[in-house]
């Protein structure tokens, strides 16, 4: 393919996932609600989903304090450990880390489910029984991959502040309390609510793509292979960006 037919391909996808997210949003208000597949979802893409954000939020946590402490020690800085941390985790890296980590899990799993039932003819099924396949597959997905990442980023993120905790705690000899009061000065309202709003925009794109690549699915096993590849790839993308126009927007807003 040349390089003016890729130019002409990828944004000919963009439009076409513009077209999709608009008829999600059309789609969305309109009735029959479909509350039970709703709620159905939000279980397999919340709750199951927990173990892997706890492990990551711990491991994230771990990690960045073992990596730091031994700079700020060289600085006679140790005090600012829990500070530092706290902030790094919340703002920018809790968010960024289980949003690619639930994409990789998330977006695959809705493109590969989607794909297979676009490629064994279950979707055509659906509309021909007079079921709306689009909202009873698509909107349940996307809406509750919207609502759950917000909460698995919150107990991400304070699994990861525990887990920094532990290594101060046995490197420093730092107080459960202590450390906490340091974590809590440190926060405040400008750093918590920027970095909770951008984690509903990420698990929106997450499960648009996923969708939107398994749904238009071509024909075949290996059509659902790369759409379930596309659709993480994509949708990790598309996350740095967002986080870029989050960051931006926010340092307008709560930086004047």
């Amino acid at each position: 393919m040349s390089e003016s037919g890729g130019i002409k391909s990828f944004f000919v996808e963009i439009g076409e996932l513009s077209l999709f997210a608009t008829r999600f949003f059309k789609e969305l208000f309109s009735r029959p609600f479909e509350t039970k597949e709703l709620l159905n979802q939000c279980f397999n893409i919340g709750y199951r989903s927990l173990l892997l954000v706890s492990v990551t939020g711990f491991i994230i946590g771990l990690v960045l304090t073992m990596q730091t402490r031994p700079t700020l020690e060289d600085f006679g800085a140790e005090s600012w450990m829990p500070s530092m941390v706290s902030l790094s985790i919340i703002r920018e890296i809790g968010p960024v880390i289980i949003a690619l980590t639930f994409a990789g899990r998330i977006a695959s799993g809705i493109g590969a489910e989607l794909g297979s039932m676009r490629v064994t003819e279950q979707i055509d099924a659906m509309e021909v029984s007079g079921t709306n396949p689009f909202k009873f597959l698509v909107v349940t997905r996307i809406l509750a991959a919207t609502l759950m990442l917000p909460f698995l980023v919150l107990l991400g993120d304070a699994i990861a502040l525990f887990g920094s905790y532990i290594v101060e705690n046995l490197k420093g000899d730092v107080s459960f309390v202590l450390y906490f009061n340091k974590v809590f000065d440190a926060l405040s309202f400008s750093d918590i609510l920027p970095a909770t709003i951008k984690t509903f925009f990420f698990g929106f794109a997450i499960a648009l793509v996923g969708c939107f690549k398994g749904y238009n699915c071509e024909k075949g096993t290996v059509g659902v292979g790369a759409a379930a590849n596309a659709a993480v790839v994509y949708s990790s993308m598309l996350l740095f960006v967002i986080d870029f126009v989050a960051v931006f927007v926010t340092d307008i807003f709560f930086e004047l």
